[in-house]
């Protein structure tokens, strides 16, 4: 099998444990929206805001860290494995364990409610406990069984939220003054979000408790020190990619009148997800390819398989953000079903060019990865993460969230480029900037006049994009079949 067949191979089984939730977990969207309304909508997301910033703290690049070491010196894999879950378990049981001593705190400086920092707090740490387990199955390419586990996950808290929204408020009302009637209640609608949530995870960890016993706690303290040492700049860049993800939702919380912060915050929150298609194809490709760089890093045409791999990838991606544009009028009104969510439209194709320029990014972060300079991604994230904050201080009072939208895209964009120069210095890479930079503008272009110009009309929204495809199919036919002929 060649290796492009391999990877998209593994690409496909990550992709569909990425997709697949996750097109589950949209499914939610429009039971939220109906539910919880635009303020509820809004204290849901910013708090999950909260918990993505958590997440890369609590993992703090071990992930990363684990990929390289265990591929450094095959011999003290084992020793490299339980090290890494040794470290992690320790880490998230103190975390856990001091929070939950402050939890009214937290909760009254972050103005939410306590029970629902406690509900964060638990969630954070399930899913910590989870990481290395996952990363092992990537590690060990074992996708089949990533994607199931990752699948039932989202089953689960699938399930659970259909019973607290349609099912449970059924029972309540027709048997008044039962279990049922006393468990219900709208004004717990967000608590049962993470409820859920809290649940799923927790019978996930269950799940995955064998690999505990097969990768074992055995601890080396020098492999822990050149983990740390290699996994802290990957951590300052997770935390300043937390930052660009999700403090526009935080800031617009805080930054915005009171009165009306929450909505502002549901109805770009809400019109946010619709930027999740190439969110989704974004991350299964970096979660197939990742290990990939690593292997592949000493072949003897590494670099120009990077480059051939970083334009079909920006293919795919302009595709992508071209076809959601054109036919965003179709998919607001099957994800987002309340008009009253709809003023906040505007954004996606930003944010959706943003996302495809954050691909970009981790197609082109493989230079630094490959040749121990993760520093570099520390210091391209931190840049990013300073226009986010920077923007969004100063357009949030002025454009509310689309100065959030157009933070973002600032940031992404500037990090891809960074990487790209940056990169060209330090491990040169071949890449066809002319296919890859005329593909993006073309599709841009075309989203542009489908979606400002002519208001979403789909009768000139699908000649442009048949017209794209078709530029695609003349310029890249030859390569593909030669690609799949290998």
């Amino acid at each position: 099998m060649s290796v492009f067949k391999k990877l998209f191979r593994q690409t496909f089984i990550y992709g569909l444990a990425t997709v697949l939730p996750r097109a589950l977990a949209i499914f939610l969207v429009p039971l939220y929206v109906v539910v919880l309304g635009k303020e509820q909508y809004g204290i849901y997301a910013s708090l999950m805001a909260f918990l993505i910033l958590g997440n890369v703290l609590l993992s703090y690049g071990m992930e990363t860290a684990f990929f390289r070491f265990i591929n450094k010196d095959k011999s003290k894999k084992d020793l490299v494995q339980s090290t890494a879950l040794s470290s992690l378990t320790i880490s998230t049981v103190i975390f856990l364990l001091l929070t939950l001593l402050m939890n009214d705190s937290i909760a009254a400086f972050l103005e939410f409610k306590p029970e629902y920092i406690t509900y964060a707090l638990l969630i954070l740490a399930l899913d910590a406990l989870a990481v290395l387990p996952f990363v092992w199955f990537r590690a060990n390419e074992k996708p089949m069984r990533y994607a199931v586990i990752k699948i039932f996950n989202v089953l689960i808290n699938l399930g659970l939220n259909l019973f607290f929204f349609l099912v449970l408020p059924h029972w309540a009302e027709h048997s008044p003054g039962s279990f049922w009637d006393r468990m219900y209640s709208e004004e717990f609608n967000v608590a049962y979000v993470f409820i859920s949530n809290l649940i799923a995870s927790a019978i996930t960890l269950v799940v995955l408790l064998p690999l505990y016993v097969k990768i074992g706690f055995k601890f080396s303290k020098a492999i822990w020190k050149q983990m740390l040492a290699y996994a802290l700049p990957v951590l300052v860049a997770g935390i300043a990619f937390s930052v660009n993800e999700a403090f526009d939702k935080i800031l617009l919380k805080y930054l915005l009148d009171p009165e009306i912060a929450e909505g502002e915050v549901g109805v770009y929150a809400a019109c946010y997800k619709l930027g999740v298609f190439m969110t989704l194809f974004a991350t299964a490709f970096r979660l197939g390819i990742e290990p990939f760089f690593f292997n592949h890093s000493k072949h003897e045409n590494a670099k120009q398989t990077y480059a051939t791999i970083t334009k079909y990838f920006t293919v795919f991606g302009s595709l992508i953000l071209l076809f959601v544009v054109v036919y965003l009028d179709v998919f607001k009104r099957i994800l987002i079903p309340e008009s009253e969510f709809w003023e906040a439209l505007v954004i996606v194709p930003v944010i959706l060019l943003a996302n495809l320029c954050l691909g970009v990014y981790h197609n082109l972060s493989v230079w630094y990865k490959v040749t121990d300079r993760t520093k570099y991604g520390a210091y391209i994230s931190v840049v990013g993460a300073v226009i986010t904050l920077t923007l969004n201080f100063a357009l949030i009072p002025l454009i509310s969230y689309i100065g959030s939208a157009i933070a973002t895209l600032a940031a992404y964009g500037t990090m891809m480029l960074l990487s790209y120069f940056y990169g060209q210095r330090h491990y040169a890479i071949p890449y066809d900037l002319k296919k890859i930079g005329g593909y993006l503008m073309i599709s841009v272009l075309f989203s542009g006049i489908a979606f400002y110009v002519f208001d979403g009309n789909l009768a000139i929204g699908t000649a442009l994009l048949l017209v794209f495809l078709f530029l695609i199919f003349v310029s890249e036919r030859k390569e593909l079949n030669r690609i799949i002929r290998k």
